[in-house]
């Protein structure tokens, strides 16, 4: 499900049925704004059932459906109101009305999306390289940081003392589907059994894994699965090793869905 087309889909919906809802005389105005922004709304929550976006984006669609429906209203009041020309008021409502929709859409679409590349080498610069704008969160000083760095220095420790080789493929290319294996060789190149390998995909930030695929033994060593994003945009590709249950090997990767 694509958030931009129920963002701008729902207003428009709205504005049809603030029209419609016109037709009906006995219907007062404000009641008839209010339904035209709760209408939409409950279209929109029956469709995200079991597709739960994240609170941000459900916040937003709330805010953006009711604001739109409050807004027309203000400007009809306005028009009803007023003489001539109409007020520099209700313009101004509008205006912010309209530059808020559009600021929020193009958050939302950088928060999944990421930056268009060659806005993204413009403004943060770049050398030829890939540009990498995800954000990881930030951990507050003390014994928190303390704890996370010296986790990532024993994991890299760990992984340097088992010598694995491991090869990833199936991350390239545009499919929406992608057939993944992992290959496996400790340093001596045979290959390394009895591993519990998953893939979990998470939004650039994000703490929460928006999937978790187990990827099952297919011969000595190697390790697969058929990977289904549940949407477009960037995500970041987290590939666990575990034996005996404990995590031995841990690697990160960028993946662009279309």
């Amino acid at each position: 499900m694509n958030t931009m087309i129920t963002l701008f889909g729902g207003l428009a919906a709205v504005l049809v049925l603030y029209v419609m809802g016109g037709a009906i005389r006995s219907l007062p105005p404000i009641l008839r704004a209010v339904l035209a922004g709760l209408i939409p709304l409950l279209a929109y929550f029956v469709l995200i059932v079991g597709r739960w976006p994240g609170l941000d984006v459900v916040a937003m669609h709330i805010s953006v459906f009711l604001a739109a429906g409050l807004v027309l209203f203000a400007v009809t009041q306005f028009r009803q109101y007023s003489v001539g020309r109409m007020h520099w008021a209700p313009k101004l409502l509008t205006a912010f009305f309209l530059g808020l929709v559009v600021v929020n859409g193009s958050l939302l679409y950088i928060a999944t999306k990421g930056l268009p590349d060659p806005l993204a080498r413009w403004w943060l610069g770049s050398d030829g390289t890939t540009v990498y704008s995800g954000f990881s969160g930030v951990v507050a000083h003390g014994q928190g940081a303390a704890r996370a760095v010296s986790s990532e220095l024993s994991q890299a420790q760990r992984e340097s003392e088992l010598g694995w080789q491991v090869e990833v493929s199936g991350l390239d290319g545009n499919d929406p589907v992608r057939v993944i294996q992992v290959r496996v060789k400790d340093r001596t190149g045979l290959p390394v059994d009895r591993i519990e390998a998953e893939l979990r995909l998470l939004r650039p930030g994000a703490v929460q894994a928006a999937l978790t695929l187990p990827l099952s033994a297919l011969d000595a060593g190697t390790y697969g699965g058929v990977l289904r994003p549940p949407a477009s945009g960037r995500w970041l590709v987290e590939l666990r090793l575990l034996r005996d249950h404990k995590m031995h090997y841990q690697l990160t990767q960028e993946l662009v869905v279309p």
